[in-house]
């Protein structure tokens, strides 16, 4: 394996992205329309803040009632904003972190998606299917 890899060789440069003024239901659409987990959020193209599709299951309750439910009721995101719901005390790397670095923030913490950041603008994001992608290529 190559050692010293720049996360800017396997991040997804092509960020689906919400702002803080979308709806909570415009932002589960997008989790089902592009089958991702973690969304960054941004003002004026600077993150803010992370919104995964479990944040939305905590505050719909849904996975403890319906656990085969899809679509969350959306009354119950209209008494929430994106701001109230989404993760803000972000860990985020540069473009030139490493693999292994990126890798070993990922395996110490509990989220599966990192920002990958240049002077407050989001320029890509890897996930833990990014990391087992190129693994696999790798062997």
């Amino acid at each position: 394996m190559i050692n010293n890899v720049p996360v800017s060789t396997i991040m997804t440069s092509n960020v689906v992205k919400l702002y803080l003024s979308d709806s909570i239901t415009k932002a589960e659409s997008l989790f089902i329309k592009h089958h991702i987990k973690p969304i960054p959020v941004v003002k004026e193209n600077h993150i803010v803040g992370m919104l995964s599709y479990t944040d939305l299951l905590r505050i719909s309750f849904v996975d403890a009632v319906f656990e085969d439910e899809k679509i969350v009721d959306s009354t119950v995101y209209n008494m929430f904003t994106i701001e109230q719901v989404m993760v803000k005390n972000l860990v985020v790397v540069s473009p030139e972190t490493t693999i292994k670095e990126v890798a070993d923030l990922l395996a110490k913490n509990e989220f599966h998606a990192l920002p990958v950041i240049v002077e407050g603008e989001i320029v890509g994001i890897v996930t833990t299917t990014d990391l087992i992608k190129y693994l696999i290529d790798q062997y």
